[in-house]
């Protein structure tokens, strides 16, 4: 990492030449990534980055530069170009007092995977395949992945900020394909933690898989969905996708700052039925999405988004809380160096209800019950989604039947939270990569098992 007076200088040489803000992000990550298909290693990347993120303000611009060079001579021109782009230069002189916070560590490591021999990770990837595979004979096909990082990172500003953290991420992705009678289907899961190697003492290895396996055995000679309008009732855990993209993403500063959100100028405004109410949360130990400071150097906390149905934040961050005067909400991430930050989600989950799950079946007469959901699209501005679901199943006289496939959940994120009318007690949240302006990060997404009166189903009817 760069000592303070290089740092002071960088920052310095910013403002002198242009800007009233000036960030240095700095950058150190090791991590592992192997990928094991029929049960042998077929990748097996290890590496080390290391850079340097310049960015300056003027008001609501932004310019953002990064080198992976880090003499003191590259980081003062890069500093300098960064000033020059952005103009007005007006400060001479510059002394930064700056403010160390010595912030507590909510996410405690005991075996960091730097330290791990890589039989041992390859190991775990076995027991996860072999799991799969013997699932059942229709499983034809099984790829385990598996993913850990250790990232330093340091920020300072102009306003004083000097913060450091030390983000520690790992995760196991299981991919099982079943065929039958010429019929094929995937299952996925892919449990992870901001933990280190005793992540694989919290979760059963075997179990996992199965849950992989079993989602493809079920699909593959289930019945055509429905298609039409109806109620549908989606599971919890990883079911917090269709919130994390259909609304949170409409929640980030990125687009409300500029009007492209349907969320935009309703704070205090009823947005969701009264059932809901859902929250980002970066303080939660060991999760997936947290960290003790955003990557702008804001200590995170827990932002309530929707209370009883009424919006009472966004998530903002340095330069969308410009735009839309207001404060950082401790939400701008990045993937690493090379993309400057933005406004964007952590682990965020409607909170429970008062329900049941079997309450919420039971009280279906007909519909659709989403167990695990899959990949989709979204379109920010408007809410539109159109999301594939990986597993389903008919709901009849309030029970489950019979598994159904080829399902798709098609609607507005705005209208769809205002249809939901019944919230469960069993809240869960699962792991993904979110996707945006700033790169590709770790994000939990999570919800109790809920019910929609009423979505758009695409499927085939009979």
């Amino acid at each position: 990492m760069l000592s303070k007076a290089i740092i002071q200088d960088i920052i310095g040489t910013v403002l002198k030449h242009g800007g009233d803000f000036a960030e240095v992000f700095v950058e150190k990550k090791y991590q592992n990534r192997f990928e094991l298909k029929d049960g042998k290693l077929e990748k097996a990347n290890t590496g080390t980055i290391v850079g340097v993120g310049i960015r300056g303000f003027l008001g609501t611009k932004a310019i953002y530069a990064y080198t992976n060079v880090l003499e003191r001579e590259n980081l003062i021109s890069v500093a300098k170009r960064v000033g020059e782009a952005l103009g007005e230069a007006k400060l001479s002189d510059l002394v930064l007092n700056f403010d160390d916070k010595n912030l507590k560590n909510r996410h405690i490591v005991y075996f960091n995977p730097k330290d791990i021999e890589k039989d041992k990770k390859v190991d775990v990837m076995k027991r996860a395949y072999h799991s799969a595979k013997n699932f059942s004979e229709l499983i034809k096909q099984v790829a385990v992945m598996y993913w850990d990082y250790d990232q330093e990172v340091l920020i300072a500003n102009s306003e004083g900020t000097w913060a450091e953290d030390r983000r520690i991420r790992t995760r196991l992705m299981i991919s099982a394909v079943a065929e039958h009678n010429g019929n094929m289907e995937r299952g996925f899961y892919g449990p992870g933690a901001g933990m280190g190697f005793e992540f694989f003492d919290r979760i059963n290895v075997e179990e996992a898989a199965k849950r992989a396996a079993r989602i493809a055995v079920r699909m593959v000679d289930a019945e055509p969905a429905p298609a039409g309008k109806m109620p549908v009732i989606i599971s919890n855990e990883f079911g917090g996708v269709i919130f994390h993209e259909a609304v949170g993403h409409a929640l980030e500063a990125t687009s409300v700052a500029k009007g492209a959100s349907v969320f935009a100028g309703k704070l205090g405004q009823k947005v969701a039925a009264e059932c809901v109410s859902a929250v980002d949360d970066a303080t939660i130990p060991n999760a997936w999405g947290s960290a003790n400071i955003d990557d702008e150097g804001v200590p995170t906390r827990r932002n309530l988004l929707i209370d009883k149905g009424v919006l009472v934040s966004y998530l903002i961050d340095k330069l969308g809380g410009r735009r839309m005067n207001m404060e950082s909400t401790g939400s701008g991430r990045r993937q690493d160096y090379t993309f400057a930050p933005t406004s964007r989600m952590s682990n965020t989950f409607i909170l429970p209800g008062n329900y049941y799950p079997e309450e919420i079946i039971a009280a279906t007469e007909y519909g659709l019950y989403a167990k695990t959901m899959g990949g989709g699209s979204v379109i920010p501005g408007t809410g539109e989604f159109n999301f594939a679901v990986m597993e389903a199943y008919l709901i009849e006289n309030g029970k489950i039947t019979k598994p159904v496939k080829g399902a798709t959940l098609i609607g507005k994120g705005y209208e769809i939270i205002q249809k939901i009318d019944m919230v469960g007690n069993d809240l869960d949240r699962g792991q993904g990569m979110c996707g945006s302006l700033s790169g590709s990060i770790p994000a939990d997404v999570g919800q109790p098992t809920l019910r929609v009166s009423e979505i758009t189903v695409g499927g085939r009817n009979k």
